[in-house]
């Protein structure tokens, strides 16, 4: 394991991935300072607790000095590698590594990782549910809300680890090494940070960079990018969602069927964790019925595609909310789907004017100028026997911390109705 004892580290942000990081590093014995552009009442809060901890901590700039002198540079997944602190080091020749790289330099236990485009929180959970009913500890951790590195101290080589991991997280690893990695499926999201689709592919395929002979790569046979991709990876290759193959089972229940196959699970064990298992939250998630109107928060759908899986498996019309920070989408592209599956769109956020020009003339809409307000116009649209579906397309960073404060959000001002 790679020691970090005297060494001078900077983690750059402080979101919860970023707090983790400095935390974790400060245990290890390094001396860390933390420099995060952005500004809040939290923010601020959460540097005076870590100054206190004996973290040097820098809020609503980045500064040169903060990355001058270091021996490693760890960076939150929202950071790009043209951020500042990133140029600077890159300058000074300082390496570059993201939170789970850092955490899995100090982790000996069995990680299986799991990223693609949509459904990667709930096939994470999913995992860890099945490796839990075999009998094994297993940490449910990454991008699905839990920081790999606050939790790594706890981890013993026995256990395993089921991690979420977002093409930003992969952008900036080194070692990471899982012996089981997951690609689920691969449909257009952040082209605001990624020219093309290949240089998206590119980020996703680093989650087996490191694999050999003796590790898995499991890969969905319906996506033919991914298919085409097989032939470059070191380890055993599982394909899931073969045609005819399917069953009663969607593509996220395939999925962890292969990773149980690869781990040796019996199939039982799978099938008991699918008979039992409730949903995540924020993923159509039920919130309450008011008058025969029922409320659906879908906060996690950040991109379109994960909006289309929602608007396909409801069975009942629905007022739609939807709106947030535009990830250069093309919004025409489910305009057809929203015809024949919203009564009216109730638009909110810095994406709404471009939503409401690409479905002209589709569907009635409303553009309103806050969340609240949002939340009780879809309400007074909707009739009994009619759903508020709160699937915004977005990324929540216009109103919200991450979706899930958004979802919470949603939640409470649905509760709030009368």
């Amino acid at each position: 394991m790679t020691s970090y004892k005297n060494k001078k580290v900077t983690v750059v942000g402080l979101a919860r991935s970023g707090l983790a990081a400095a935390r974790l590093l400060k245990t290890l014995g390094a001396s860390v300072r933390v420099t995060e552009k952005n500004q809040s009442p939290v923010l601020f809060e959460t540097a005076e607790v870590l100054k206190k901890e004996g973290i040097q901590v820098e809020v609503g700039q980045h500064r040169r000095s903060f990355i001058d002198g270091c021996d490693l540079i760890v960076i939150s997944p929202g950071v790009r590698d043209d951020a500042e602190p990133c140029l600077w080091a890159k300058e000074y020749g300082i390496e570059i590594i993201s939170e789970i790289e850092l955490a899995v330099s100090v982790c000996s236990a069995p990680i299986i990782a799991i990223t693609g485009t949509n459904g990667k929180t709930t096939t994470t959970t999913l995992i860890g549910e099945i490796v839990k009913a075999a009998g094994r500890k297993c940490f449910v951790l990454g991008n699905i809300g839990q920081p790999f590195s606050q939790y790594v101290s706890f981890i013993k080589p026995e256990d395993f680890v089921s991690l979420e991991v977002s093409s930003f997280q992969l952008e900036a690893i080194k070692q990471f090494h899982p012996k089981v990695a997951v690609i689920l499926n691969l449909t257009p999201d952040h082209l605001d940070r990624y020219k093309d689709m290949d240089q998206y592919l590119e980020a996703k395929k680093r989650i087996f960079m490191n694999q050999d002979e003796n590790d898995w790569l499991i890969l969905n046979y319906q996506d033919e990018a991914l298919v085409r991709i097989a032939p470059e990876a070191r380890s055993r290759v599982l394909f899931f969602n073969r045609s005819g193959a399917s069953g009663d089972f969607n593509p996220n229940q395939l999925a962890v069927l292969a990773v149980a196959r690869a781990l040796q699970i019996d199939r039982q064990v799978v099938l008991d964790v699918f008979k039992n298992f409730k949903g995540v939250e924020h993923r159509m998630e039920f919130v309450r019925e008011i008058n025969g109107v029922e409320f659906v928060n879908d906060s996690k759908a950040t991109n379109i595609d994960s909006t289309i899986w929602a608007l396909t498996n409801i069975k009942k019309p629905a007022i739609l909310i939807a709106g947030g920070r535009d990830k250069g989408s093309d919004f025409a592209s489910v305009a057809s789907l929203i015809k024949e599956k919203i009564r009216h769109v109730v638009l909110v956020g810095e994406a709404a004017q471009r939503i409401e020009q690409a479905w002209h003339g589709i569907v009635p809409m409303t553009v309103v100028q806050t969340f609240p307000e949002a939340v009780r116009l879809a309400a007074q649209k909707a009739s009994c026997g009619e759903m508020v579906l709160f699937s915004p397309m977005c990324k929540s960073f216009d109103m919200f911390t991450d979706y899930e404060h958004r979802g919470r959000t949603f939640k409470e001002l649905v509760n709030q109705l009368s």
